[in-house]
């Protein structure tokens, strides 16, 4: 069923998306390819590559059914899968960037993005500026002739300002530039870029497609313009996922809706309670009446995930740290979307025109399955600890 209609619920859709188990002798599943020859039944097929499958690092029945099953999500004219998010960032990146190039990236992007662009972007003779989250149309006026790409990331990593995505595309395509968002909040369950006029969409599927916190995996979908050169790109650089981290990102999709569901009430949830806490001077997360981007984010998107970010009234570091250290159940670790709970001390010092000014030091949550009462308790511990730091 690769070609689901929107029609159906977004639950049935994850759970027949991607194959046709009578496909494979009516196994519900899709088989686990482990591929790198593939043989030709004769020369001449050989020469003429004129068969479905070529090689392991072109496609194998496996990452088909994972990419049919992105793309009945996201709407796009094709997927690629690559082995995690970082790589889902910087293969579109390689893929539509020369030297001499400009890219207009939001200043509040997700720091290795960042990394890679200032450093192998810019060696590559790209040129590289950062814009602010709320430029909308007016990013109009940093668009250069050569200005390639404009990427952009809503909301945004670790502060969660909410871009007018639509607004920045329009004036992207208006000079001929292609844009690229990542969308890993979101998921296509919650915002389809493509729907708001992105042409590149990009998700980390180690967070809520794959939800256990034991894979790394990329995807990144495109609209039928821009398919061909991303594909052949990614032939070109070989950076394909193995097909067992393919298996479980599409295991991990089929319960993604219900996981979902779970996480953004608990987070909405823990979020309206937070707000009320002393010692807690802002509560960055964009469902909430509050947040000054709430309009944009009910406009724009269906739901929210599971993260959002705290600010600390007053102190610094040692009460972010205090903070940190009293947790019981939320774990200190990076990365996002799976069954537990995270906690994370947030570093602006990257960026050049997003910093702020905060009250106090910031730290990222990330809401998991557990109960919400629990979650409440731990992080009360950590409040009180960054009181009496």
């Amino acid at each position: 069923m690769a070609t689901d209609g929107n029609e159906m619920g977004r639950n049935t859709r994850l759970a027949h998306s991607g194959n046709n188990p009578h496909d494979y002798f009516g196994f519900v599943n899709p088989p686990i390819v482990h591929a790198s020859t593939v043989l030709y039944p004769n020369a001449s097929a050989m020469a003429a590559r004129s068969q479905k499958y070529t090689y392991g690092t072109r496609g194998t029945p496996t990452t088909d059914a994972l990419a049919h099953a992105i793309d009945a999500l996201e709407g796009s004219a094709g997927t690629i899968i690559v082995p995690s998010g970082l790589a889902a960032v910087t293969v579109p990146l390689l893929a539509f960037l020369s030297a001499g190039d400009h890219i207009l990236i939001v200043d509040s992007v997700y720091h290795p993005t960042r990394n890679f662009a200032d450093t192998m972007l810019k060696r590559l003779g790209v040129e590289v500026e950062y814009y602010a989250p709320h430029a909308g149309a007016s990013i109009a006026s940093l668009i250069k002739p050569n200005t390639k790409v404009v990427f952009t990331e809503s909301p945004a990593s670790n502060t969660f300002e909410v871009q007018d995505v639509p607004a920045i595309a329009k004036a992207a395509h208006e000079t001929g530039a292609i844009v690229m968002m990542d969308n890993t909040w979101a998921t296509p369950l919650y915002f389809r870029p493509l729907d708001h006029g992105v042409d590149i969409s990009i998700h980390a599927a180690t967070k809520y497609p794959a939800g256990h916190s034991d894979v790394l995996l990329g995807t990144v979908s495109a609209n039928a313009n821009c398919w061909k050169q991303l594909c052949e790109t990614f032939y070109t650089m070989g950076c394909c996922a193995g097909p067992d981290d393919v298996y479980q990102v599409l295991r991990g999709l089929r319960t993604m809706g219900v996981r979902l569901d779970h996480h953004q009430k608990s987070a909405l949830a823990i979020a309206v309670w937070l707000e009320g806490q002393p010692g807690v001077a802002r509560v960055l997360h964009p469902a909430l009446p509050s947040h000054p981007d709430h309009a944009v984010w009910k406009r724009d998107f269906s739901g929210s995930s599971g993260i959002f970010s705290i600010v600390l009234k007053g102190g610094g570091q040692r009460q972010q740290h205090a903070f940190l250290d009293a947790l019981k159940i939320f774990g200190l670790g990076y990365s996002w979307g799976g069954y537990e709970s995270l906690a994370v001390p947030v570093f602006l010092g990257d960026r050049t025109v997003a910093k702020g000014p905060y009250d106090g030091p910031l730290i990222r949550l990330q809401i998991g399955l557990e109960d919400v009462e629990d979650l409440k308790a731990d992080i009360l511990r950590g409040l009180e600890a960054a009181a009496a730091a």
